[in-house]
């Protein structure tokens, strides 16, 4: 593969330090950086195609609500939707799990019912779970991962029961880059009667999406990790359970009338998108998935994980290291070394104009099933190139000197 001439870096104008030399950007799991066309599509969105969307009967309204509706299509197709209407605009990932939670769970769960997770889950897929939990009465159990690093599926099958109703998991780890059977995870909670969710913030900018082979129930992302802006999620779900959902939700855009005796709501997924919605976000996500597809996404995995692997033999010729995951990851290859605080090493390592993000990644549970308060953790994306990795070995080199005197 010509790694050189996918990484297109000249499409980034994130990827340069002030003073015009390269910044090795290897923090990519935390938020991606944004091509030119993504800056130009939310800019024109902002200025002169601006206009409020759903309500305004003039000209330009119309068009920025045809945009909009054509921006949900186009997710839609990304996804391997059946249909528009399985597609909600949220502000994240995260509020897409809550939504799911506070929905679904609150009218589906009650006392003895079990909810399953994962041992490497984000914050983001164990709090609402836990705060759901908490009002419904439903209890929590959580999968083991192996040996390498990977949702164990076959602890997983022993564990379910009929009283489990949903199942959240990382279709990708942002910790250790493992990759969910997602096929499996689907066919096993399904096996007991139980939902499936899949947190896809790692999976969807590095991997094909299509919601009838996996099988899932809800499947949620973020835009800013798939090249878009911040403020902007979708969260799909299939259209029977979000007919059967209630609103998350109040206010305007969600109803259908509205009294002070009565409101009746909209249809999905009107009803799940109250108040004005992220407008310039939308079309700018829109332009985000045209540039990632463009690419090809079974292109992007196999450019990452190639990148992850180099980085891991390059790491394992320095005996303090000591590596997480499995071999093979969708580019993201958490580290410690031994005496080296992962802060510590982010610091000077952002001296030698490499970001790497350091810390327990919103993954706490995970740090203490691996032994250790944080990891340095380095992220590839679309933009990544061998000189990163070089970099990187050269901040590290630069850091045991240091901390060898």
């Amino acid at each position: 593969m010509d790694v050189a001439a996918l990484s297109r870096k000249a499409d980034f104008p994130g990827l340069v330090t002030p003073d015009g030399d390269p910044w090795h950007y290897l923090d990519t799991a935390a938020t991606a950086q944004k091509p030119q066309t993504v800056i130009d599509s939310m800019s024109r969105a902002m200025g002169r195609d601006y206009a409020t969307v759903h309500r305004g009967v003039y000209a330009r309204s119309a068009d920025m609500t045809a945009a909009y509706e054509a921006a949900r299509h186009r997710v839609a197709k990304f996804m391997g939707a059946a249909s528009d209407n399985e597609v909600v605009f949220v502000r994240g990932a995260t509020e897409g799990i809550n939504l799911v939670a506070h929905s679904w769970g609150e009218a589906n769960l009650q006392p003895g019912d079990r909810i399953m997770l994962s041992m490497l889950e984000h914050h983001s897929n164990i709090v609402p779970w836990q705060m759901v939990a908490q009002r419904t009465g439903a209890k929590i159990d959580v999968c083991p991962l192996t040996e390498d690093g990977r949702i164990d599926l076959d602890a997983l099958e022993t564990m379910l029961t009929p009283r489990h109703k949903i199942v959240a998991l990382a279709h990708v780890s942002n910790v250790l880059g493992s990759v969910l059977g997602a096929k499996r995870a689907a066919k096993l909670a399904h096996s007991v009667g139980a939902k499936l969710l899949l947190d896809g913030c790692q999976a969807a900018p590095r991997m094909r999406l299509n919601m009838a082979e996996l099988d899932c129930d809800f499947y949620v992302f973020s835009g800013h990790k798939l090249y878009g802006p911040t403020g902007v999620g979708v969260l799909w779900a299939r259209e029977e359970l979000l007919d059967a959902m209630p609103p998350y939700q109040g206010g305007g855009a969600m109803i259908d009338k509205v009294t002070f005796e009565k409101t009746t709501f909209a249809p999905p997924p009107q009803r799940f998108e109250a108040g004005t919605p992220m407008i310039t976000e939308v079309i700018a996500l829109h332009a985000a998935i045209d540039y990632v597809d463009a690419l090809g996404p079974e292109a992007l995995f196999a450019h990452e994980s190639a990148l992850a692997a180099q980085m891991r033999d390059a790491l394992r010729g320095i005996n303090s290291v000591r590596l997480f995951g499995p071999e093979k990851s969708a580019g993201i290859v958490s580290f410690t070394i031994e005496g080296v605080h992962p802060h510590d090493l982010g610091t000077i390592l952002d001296e030698e104009n490499v970001a790497i993000r350091a810390g327990h990644h919103c993954a706490q549970p995970l740090m203490e099933h691996l032994g250790v308060n944080a990891t340095a953790r380095a992220s590839f994306g679309l933009y990544s190139d061998e000189s990163d990795i070089a970099a990187l070995m050269r901040g590290i080199d630069r850091t045991l000197r240091i901390f060898a005197r």
